[in-house]
This record gives C-alpha cells, sequence and structure tokens, in this order.
C-alpha cells in the first residue's frame, strides 16, 4: 500500500507539472507550423533546434543543483540594505536632444536615441522564474516606476529565459509599445500573449530591421534558450547593435565568451558605448556565460569606446557575491587600461557627458 501511494503521488505530480507547463502563459509558446518552418530555414537552426557557432553545453545541472545550497547559505550573496537607485526622467515628455541611456538592473535598459524610447529585455518583475520560488529582485531604495514607460518606439528581447523576457512586464507594457524585435521564434511567446503578429519582427543572426534613421541589427551570441521542459533552443538567441547617425552602441544579450565577439567588433563596431554581460557565472556553466575578465577581453574585442558591464544588480542567480562581478570586472578593466562606467540603478545619463565612478555598489 505504501509503495502504491507513493506511485500515486508521483502520478499526481507529473500530471500536475505537464499541466501546469502546457496551461500556464507564463510558459509561452515555441514555434509551431508556419513560424517552425519558417524557423527551419535559418542557417543556425540545427537538426532540430537552434545551435551556437561552436560547440557548446549548458553546464552540468546535477553540478549546478548540488552548489544551489551553498548559493542561499553563503554571506555576501545578495545586498543587506535596500540598493541605490533613483529613477527618474523616465516618461515621454522629456526632450531627447541626445543619448540617453538607463539602466534598470540586471540587463534592463530604456534608451532614449534619435528621438526613440527603446526597451532592452525588460525585465520589471518581482521573481525570476514562473513561479514565486525563484530568486527574487533585489530590494531597491525606489521601485521600478513601470507605469512611467509610455510611449515605448521598440522593445529588444535577446532571448526568453525568465530573467530577460518577464510575461507580467510584457502583459503590463505591450500596449504601449510599437514593435517589438526578437531574435528567431521568441515572437511566438509574444503572440501568446496578445501581441499583434503586425507589431513583431523577428531577425536572425546578423540581419537588420531600419527603423527610420535608426538601425537595429542581431548579432551572434554563445548561449542557449528555453522556458519549459522540452523546448530547449525552441527559439533563438542574440545579441544587438543600435547605430544611429551620432552613435553605435552593443548589447551582448547572454553570452560565453567566443570569436564572435571580434567578428561583431570588425563587421559592426567600433562601438561608442557597448553593454555587456558580466555576473551570474560558474565554472559548471562557463561556456555559456562569461566570467569577468572575459567580458573586459569582450569589450575589447568588440572595439568599445566605453563598456559597461551588466547582468548584475537585480538577481542571486549563481553562487557568487553579489559585487564579485564588479570588483573583478574592474581590476581587469584598470590593468586592460578599458573606459568603463558603472551607473547607479535608474540614473538617466548622456553619452555626451564625462561620467565618474562612483563605487555605489560598495
Amino acid at each position: 500500500m505504501l509503495v502504491i501511494s507513493l506511485l500515486g503521488l508521483v502520478l499526481v505530480l507529473i500530471v500536475g507539472v505537464v499541466i501546469f507547463v502546457n496551461l500556464s502563459p507564463q510558459m509561452g509558446m515555441p514555434p509551431k507550423g508556419a513560424d517552425l518552418i519558417r524557423m527551419q530555414q535559418s542557417p543556425n537552426y540545427g537538426e532540430t533546434s537552434f545551435v551556437n557557432l561552436v560547440q557548446t553545453t549548458t553546464g552540468d545541472i546535477w553540478e549546478a543543483l548540488t552548489k544551489m545550497p551553498e548559493m542561499y547559505r553563503s554571506k555576501g550573496n545578495e545586498p543587506t540594505q535596500p540598493l541605490p537607485s533613483k529613477f527618474s526622467l523616465l516618461n515621454a515628455s522629456q526632450q531627447i536632444d541626445s543619448t540617453y541611456i538607463t539602466w534598470f538592473g540586471h540587463s534592463s535598459f530604456l534608451i532614449e536615441m534619435q528621438g526613440k524610447r527603446i526597451l532592452i529585455d525588460p525585465m520589471f518583475g518581482a521573481v525570476a522564474s514562473p513561479i514565486p520560488l525563484g530568486s527574487k529582485r533585489f530590494t531597491y531604495e525606489q521601485p521600478i516606476p513601470v507605469e512611467e514607460l509610455t510611449d515605448i518606439d521598440v522593445v529588444l528581447i535577446s532571448h526568453d529565459h525568465y530573467d530577460h523576457l518577464d510575461y507580467p512586464t510584457i502583459r503590463k507594457i505591450k500596449d504601449k509599445v510599437s514593435l517589438f524585435i526578437t531574435p528567431l521564434g521568441v515572437g511566438s511567446h509574444l503572440k501568446r500573449w496578445g501581441v499583434p503578429a503586425d507589431h513583431i519582427v523577428e531577425l536572425d543572426w546578423w540581419q537588420a530591421h531600419l527603423l527610420e534613421d535608426l538601425n537595429f541589427t542581431a548579432t551572434p551570441a554563445r548561449h542557449f534558450s528555453g522556458r519549459g521542459l522540452t523546448d530547449k533552443d525552441a527559439t533563438q538567441w542574440a545579441g544587438w547593435t543600435l547605430q544611429s547617425e551620432q552613435y553605435n552602441l552593443y548589447f551582448s544579450g547572454d553570452s560565453g565568451y567566443g570569436t564572435h565577439f571580434k567578428t561583431i567588433g570588425e563587421q559592426l563596431g567600433p562601438f561608442d558605448f557597448a553593454m555587456i554581460e558580466c555576473g551570474q557565472y560558474n565554472q559548471a556553466w562557463s561556456e555559456i556565460h562569461m566570467m569577468p575578465e572575459e567580458s573586459v577581453q569582450a569589450a575589447k574585442d568588440v572595439q568599445a569606446r566605453i563598456a559597461m558591464p551588466i547582468h548584475w544588480g537585480a538577481f542571486r542567480l549563481a553562487p557568487h557575491g553579489w559585487t564579485d562581478s564588479m570588483d573583478r570586472f574592474e581590476q581587469k578593466a584598470i590593468t586592460e587600461k578599458l573606459p568603463y562606467i558603472v551607473p547607479s540603478i535608474g540614473e538617466r545619463f548622456s553619452l555626451n557627458k564625462t561620467h565618474h565612478h562612483k563605487k555605489w555598489w560598495q
């Protein structure tokens, strides 16, 4: 009877998981039908899914799981007090007379450029997970005022992981957005969440979309995708360039280190400003996330005039101290003479001005 009861419990759990994965909207929807056929025409699509330019492993899941207790037990893995934040000037009434950048923590940005308002990977939710049990956002002195983010011309998405594509955020902002630009396949999630198909542009690596005098180009990244149990690499992952007559910007998305950075620099650089992944790393998944020293090298490879380390300052997704990435990035950047900037969360800054390092995270 005990064995039968345990088997029944396991069966109920399995059925529950299957129902949740298939019916919960936050899981999204992988490409199907004509969308899938279109994806399969990509030179970056393998036999059954998207592939990286070089052989890449996503890491040992069991080793990662064994480090979870260490991650939650270790001191210094998250801030002990609210992080400084000073969100201001986010609404569309502000005059855009230059290129302004606002960082929301992790990999989320508002770029004001060529009279356009562009959100990159807008993840404003409380948890980077489909359920409330995941890693919760660090506490900020001032919460992100999502209601001020109106009249958005473009939302750029790098890939479909929960810390970059957030269902609650998309639901809040989708009716205030004119156009979503994503890697191949990611539009399927958006369509399930109520975004009209004619408001979505999907691009393969090296493809570009011109919006008046602002050019968006999808660039290779070394990573993976997936939101459920069976959709690994069903959609593409990418970095982005934003090019105008005045400035050329680069956003790495999530990526392990590779020769693609040098290629991007040679074909689309140099860049006036580069947002480079630097955080949530571990040796167990070193091929899909960079160590801070590699982040510095990637910034040099893409020929960045100024670099900014991103993918930190919001969530605890790896077993390293929450300031460890900045400490290591700074040390290497100084050694390599790489100019960099680390603005406060919510600070609206212009690329026209000189920036000072305040080390607010200390």
